[in-house]
């Protein structure tokens, strides 16, 4: 199971598939949670995920499509857009420093 250093995120994807807005919505609330550490944050398609993303946040149903496209890359799976605990457990270990498991 891959893990990254809190210290060590210099850029998270935030992968979708349908394109409805809602995957946009919660990187652009990510930039704004995360703008103070310096973490590139980008939204791409599931099947693009760039080989230098350091952690990928993706809603659960396309999980298993996120890790094929970036196997050795920490995976976030969450259920919900906004206020998913997956998430807030994510920005909350980058601010406070820590251990990101998949």
């Amino acid at each position: 199971m891959p893990s990254i250093d809190s210290k060590d995120i210099r850029k998270i994807i935030v992968a979708c598939d349908a394109g409805m807005g809602s995957s946009v919505m919660l990187a652009s609330q990510l930039r704004k949670q995360l703008k103070s550490q310096g973490i590139e944050v980008a939204h791409t398609p599931v099947n693009s995920i760039p080989s230098d993303a350091d952690v990928v946040v993706c809603h659960a149903g396309l999980a298993d499509r996120a890790r094929k496209t970036a196997p050795d890359t920490v995976l976030i799976p969450f259920q919900i857009f906004i206020g998913d605990p997956a998430v807030t457990a994510l920005v909350t270990t980058i601010k406070n420093g820590g251990i990101v498991n998949a």
